[in-house]
Parts: C-alpha cells; sequence; structure tokens
C-alpha cells in the first residue's frame, strides 16, 4: 500500500512540475510563428468631408499593437475631402502581430544602394503617389542600411485580406494594400525567385483609400 502511495505522488509531483514547461515550449512555438506588420500607413481620400469608421479584424488571431490616433475598438474619425483625418492626420497608423502566412516566392533582390530607387518606381507602378511614397521613403530607408543586399516580396489585397480585414462604414470605391516583407542579407543571396507581374486595376478615383506596411523577415 505505501508503494501505490508513493508511485501516486511521484506521478502527481511529475504532472505538477512538468506541464507549466511544457506550456512555455507552446507558447513559444506559436510566438514563432507570428509576425509583426510594422508602421502601416492608412490613407483616406473621400470625395467629399465624411464622418467614417474604420475596423480592422484579425480572422486568423493576431491583435493590434499600437496605433495614431488610438483605435479603441474602431476609428471614429472625420476625414476632409483632401485626406486630413480629425484636422491633424495625414494617415491612420497601426502596428499589429499575426499569423506568418506571406509570400515568398515571388520578389525582387535589390542592392542596399538601389533601395530608394527601387521603391520609388515600384510602389508607383501599383499605384502610390507623392507624399504615400515620401513616407515610405523618409522612415523606411534609413533603417535598410545594416545589408548590403535585400529580398523584397510583396504582398498584396488577397494575401493581406486572410490575416487583416478591413472595413469602412462607407465602403471604398478603390483600394490598394500593399506590404513588402523584406529581408536583409550580407552578401548576394542564392534565391529563385519568381519575378511578380504587377497588373493592378487599382484607380485613384471616387472614395479611394491606399495603405502600405512593412514586415521585417
Amino acid at each position: 500500500m505505501k508503494k501505490v502511495l508513493y508511485f501516486l505522488l511521484l506521478i502527481i509531483a511529475y504532472s505538477t512540475f512538468i506541464t507549466p514547461f511544457q506550456s512555455c515550449e507552446k507558447e513559444n512555438d506559436d510566438e514563432n510563428d507570428t509576425t509583426m506588420v510594422e508602421k502601416p500607413n492608412i490613407y483616406l481620400y473621400p470625395e467629399e468631408n465624411i464622418q467614417l469608421s474604420v475596423k480592422l479584424n484579425f480572422p486568423k488571431g493576431g491583435k493590434i499593437v499600437t496605433s495614431i490616433p488610438e483605435y479603441d475598438n474602431g476609428w471614429n474619425i472625420f476625414v476632409d475631402s483632401i485626406g486630413i483625418i480629425d484636422n491633424h492626420y495625414t494617415f491612420l497608423f497601426y502596428e499589429s502581430k499575426q499569423p506568418n502566412i506571406w509570400q515568398k516566392n515571388k520578389g525582387w533582390i535589390v542592392e542596399q544602394k538601389e533601395l530608394e530607387s527601387f521603391f520609388r518606381y515600384n510602389m508607383a507602378e501599383y499605384g502610390f503617389r507623392g507624399q504615400e511614397i515620401q513616407d515610405f521613403i523618409d522612415y523606411w530607408i534609413p533603417k535598410f542600411g545594416k545589408f548590403k543586399y535585400y529580398a523584397i516580396y510583396p504582398q498584396l489585397s488577397d494575401i493581406i485580406d486572410t490575416v487583416i480585414e478591413i472595413s469602412f462604414s462607407k465602403k471604398p470605391d478603390n483600394i490598394m494594400r500593399l506590404f513588402y516583407v523584406v529581408k536583409g542579407f550580407s552578401n548576394l543571396p542564392n534565391l529563385e525567385l519568381k519575378e511578380p507581374s504587377i497588373e493592378t486595376n487599382f484607380k485613384r478615383d471616387k472614395f479611394f483609400v491606399t495603405e502600405w506596411g512593412v514586415i521585417l523577415d
């Protein structure tokens, strides 16, 4: 009887001690399967002054980490006809964490010294203009100085929408969402990438919205 009791106590002690570590290990695995989307900017261009509600949803799990203006349960904002938000902001800003499902089969390898000209041309090809591109250049080019080469993988709405849905109280007539997954290399990487074809029907007319962001790999 004493041996049975001793054996039961050993099982309880083992379970109590091991379970927390198993849980921690699972959390770490889940953490490795998520990525941060850094500094997505959402630009809004209504045809007239409007009150607008903008909401983000994470169908595969995720969360907003930071936002300007404060997201709360959604952005409830006033936007004028030239895109100024609440008489102050030129875009909605947020950063978020969500599953790592980004495509890495299509992209470009760009030398660091060519990054600014690459992004100016590439973003314009997708339909971005003026201050939208300049905001990207001002923020990101200084951060891409550590490596000599960068792999750049574009992510469009067909991918972004599966992990970060965006909805509006007044639906835009046209919307362009573009994230770049960016990975740096000290030497020219031996990657077999397909050249992305830039075929977009995006039109900058009526009520339109643009959004860009970056995922550092």
